[in-house]
Formats: structure tokens, sequence, C-alpha cells
């Protein structure tokens, strides 16, 4: 009794809610990609995925189907250990920051108390992968592309770090559900209005997406750090940055929009499940990635580093700073 009490009941329970937030997960993946070639679609006066299933329901599992058949070739030169290692890293990151991501008042699977350094610090394990993978194929193209992906997303990381910090003055807190909390008389991005800008156009860069999809950029290195992969291998690429997509989508609402907690204290709103209003904020979030994609045209890679060091380093510290001082003048400091 006491083996199973003590062991083999808690690792159940731990893997059955691990399963209960990583299958839905994979499910929103895949149905992004959907989502993503149906809006610019219509926002290009294009039908997009209609075929398989009705309205193209059933595009998703083709494509997966169609990867999953497809035969893995490794090029004679590369590293074989490393190149395969390097997507897996990539789509695992993507999936174990979801651990401490609150979707809903107690719904958490690791209630910790520095939620938001272990988001930074996996975050910032994200670009090992595509190092490793830009490295490992033996080829100059994807070479090249490893090397912009860790310039691009060390750049941004720093002006994300300080977005955070600005938030955490405010909160006095490294907890994310303490984060969601302290936002139930008005969403940070009311008063941080500025840093949410700044930490979603960040967001767009550390996920390498359209303007700022240097890493991939077929009319200069042809598919940068991926230009080697196939079949699975590059699938798990592929899922594991639409998987950051979601990610970062949720960290916007945790730190700006109010996570689960609804617009307004009105009785009628405040019956809706905060799950649903998570969810809700989180495809608002996405739709606005969408939304960039099908409307910018990429960044010079010079232009993506001035934006990064001059304009976006500075003014995250400004308001850093900025943000201190009102807090310390005013006596609003958090206890």
């Amino acid at each position: 009794m006491t083996l199973w009490a003590d062991i083999v009941w808690p690792t159940v329970v731990i893997v059955a809610t691990i399963m209960l937030i990583v299958m839905p997960l994979l499910g929103a993946v895949a149905y992004l990609t959907y989502a993503e070639r149906k809006i610019m679609g219509a926002m290009q006066l294009r039908q997009g995925p209609m075929t398989v299933g009705p309205f193209g329901l059933l595009q998703p599992m083709a494509d997966g189907v169609k990867m999953m058949a497809k035969e893995v070739i490794i090029p004679s030169g590369a590293n074989r250990v490393v190149f395969l290692i390097a997507p897996m890293i990539t789509f695992f990151l993507s999936l174990v920051a979801w651990a401490v991501i609150p979707f809903d008042e107690g719904w958490v699977l690791a209630d910790i108390n520095v939620g938001i350094l272990y988001l930074f610090a996996i975050s910032s394990l994200g670009v090992y992968g595509i190092v490793m993978a830009g490295w490992a194929s033996n080829s100059r193209y994807a070479f090249l592309g490893g090397l912009r992906s860790a310039a691009q997303m060390v750049s941004y990381e720093v002006s994300i770090g300080f977005v955070i910090i600005t938030v955490l003055l405010c909160v006095g807190s490294l907890n994310l559900s303490d984060v969601v909390l302290a936002q139930q008389t008005v969403w940070f991005v009311v008063p941080l209005f500025p840093m949410f800008v700044v930490f979603f156009v960040s967001a767009l860069a550390e996920t390498n997406r359209a303007p700022f999809d240097l890493p991939e950029g077929e009319s200069e290195i042809v598919g940068g750090f991926m230009v080697e992969y196939s079949a699975m291998t590059y699938a798990l690429f592929f899922l594991g940055e639409y998987a950051n997509m979601i990610l970062m989508s949720g960290m916007i609402t945790i730190l700006f929009l109010g996570g689960w907690l609804p617009p307004v204290d009105v009785a009628p709103l405040n019956w809706i499940p905060g799950i649903v209003w998570f969810a809700a904020k989180v495809a608002g979030c996405l739709f606005i990635f969408i939304w960039v994609r099908a409307t910018f045209p990429r960044y010079r890679y010079d232009q993506l580093m001035r934006l990064g060091w001059k304009v976006f380093l500075p003014f995250s510290l400004f308001w850093v700073v900025l943000t201190a001082g009102v807090l310390v003048a005013f006596d609003w400091l958090p206890d």
C-alpha cells in the first residue's frame, strides 16, 4: 500500500495531468497551421485548404501522415547524432515550458514561485536546437541560418527580459498565478502598453516569425537551418515553431491581458470558465501573429539588429527605470 500510495499513484496522476496538457496542445498546434492557411487565404483573396475533409478540416492530419510516410534523409557529411537531436530539443523545449503556465486559478502543473524565471530559462535554451541543426547539417546555408537565428534570438531576449522585469516590479512576485491575480483591477496592457508592444514584437523575433523570419529567408539562404531536413525531422522544427507561437501568446496573456480573468467584473461574464477566457485571449494573440505575416514584408538583417539593440533595448531599459521611479515616488510598491 505504501508503494502504491507514495510512488505509483502520484506518478499516474502527474502523467495523466501532463497528457491533459500535451494532447490538447498538439491538437492546437496542428489546427493552428490550418487556421493560418485559412486566415491568410482570406486576407489574400484565396481559398486555403478546402479539399481534404469538409472545409479542409482534415488537412493537418493529411500533412502529418505525409510527413511520417516520408524518408528521413541525413546528408553524408552531417554529424548524425547532433543532426537528429537538434529538432527533438526544439520540440521538447516548446512543450516543457507549459509546466508553469496557469490556465485557470489552481489549474497549473507546477505552481512554483519562480515560474517566470523558469519560462525565461526554457525560452533561452531554444537557440541551442537551431544552432546545433545549423552546424550538424554541414551546409553553408544551414550554418548561416543557425548563426542568424542565434544572434536574433539572443538580441531580442534582452528586451524581453527587461519587459518581464517591468511586470515583476508591479507584481512583487515571480509566481505566474500571482501575476494574473495582480491584474484584477486593471490589466497591465493599460499602464504598460509600450512594454506590451515591445514584448509582442520581440515575441515575433524570438519565434522567427514574419517579418523577422530571417534565419530561413528563402531568397537569401534557401531554407536556413532547416534546409537539409526532411520528413519528421523537419516536422519537429515546424511543430516547435508553432508550439512556441502558442507559448508566447500564453505569456502575453498572462503578463499583460489578465490571464484567465474576464475583461470586467460583470456577473454574466464571471459565469464563463477562466480557461475559456485564457484560450480566447491566446487565440486573439495568434490571430495577430498570422495577420502580421500576411501584411508585412520581411526585414533586412541590419534593420532587425538595429531595432533590437538601438530601439528596443534602450527603450525597455528606460521604461524599467521609469516604472520603478513611479512606484517608489507614489509608494505603490507591492508588499
